[in-house]
């Protein structure tokens, strides 16, 4: 029996992890979902909305447990379990990264994304005139996103999309290190159809650190919703 925790990407809400956290329960394994600030599930105003905040909600739930737990992160949450491993290293079993940002010591989820010219998603967010918060239109979603999730999906997913995304996790610089963060095992879950965060800066992040196993899915950037079973096989 293992412990998961499921963290879920920005915009989100823990409903994108929903249904693999019932599968990884029907298999016997126990498994918490994370509620980020500012979430469908954890309404807050955008500047309560920080990856200071973001860490301190995930590691709540990682105390819940009395052993280590197998840490999953998708799209932007590559960057909360990062800073979590680097925090509570001897906590964490293994991190999974699902189409999520791996990033070196330094660097930024912006500065990232600015350099995926492949990406389609970053030029399309239309940020506040003070660039606290950026937003995404239905159009979007289904283009860039949701381009092979069934509809019947789509029209229950879309309305939990939060409408306005705080700017400040994206601009914060990872703090990572060998000593903490290198230390724990990782997967890389890549997803070679994903028109968000395109495979070519997945396979870019892989290098940046020591990843043990990378799994491949035949999927766009939302695995839970187009191949869900495939993504449990990840997982598991």
């Amino acid at each position: 029996m293992k412990n998961y925790v499921l963290v879920h990407g920005g915009w989100e809400g823990s409903f994108f992890w929903e249904n693999i956290k019932d599968a990884l329960i029907e298999k016997g394994h126990k498994a918490k979902l994370v509620d980020l600030p500012g979430s469908y599930g954890n309404e807050q105003a955008i500047d309560k909305v920080t990856l200071e905040n973001y860490v301190t909600e995930t590691i709540k739930v990682i105390n819940e447990f009395d052993e280590k737990v197998i840490l999953v992160g998708h799209s932007l949450a590559g960057i909360i379990i990062s800073d979590v491993a680097e925090k509570i290293s001897k906590k964490i079993e293994k991190l999974i990264y699902v189409t999520a940002p791996l990033l070196k010591d330094g660097e930024s989820l912006i500065e990232l994304m600015q350099s995926d010219k492949q990406g389609q998603m970053l030029p399309r967010v239309v940020f506040s005139e003070d660039m606290s918060y950026g937003s995404v239109d239905d159009d979007t979603w289904r283009e860039v996103a949701f381009h092979d999730v069934k509809e019947e999906i789509i029209l229950d997913i879309l309305p939990k999309m939060a409408d306005k995304q705080a700017s400040e996790p994206f601009m914060t610089k990872a703090k990572l290190s060998e000593e903490n963060f290198g230390s724990v095992p990782k997967v890389y879950v890549r997803t070679i159809n994903d028109r968000a965060m395109s495979v070519g800066i997945q396979d870019q992040m892989i290098k940046n650190w020591k990843v043990d196993e990378v799994r491949s899915l035949v999927s766009g950037h939302f695995p839970t919703f187009s191949v869900p079973n495939e993504l449990l096989k990840a997982l598991l």
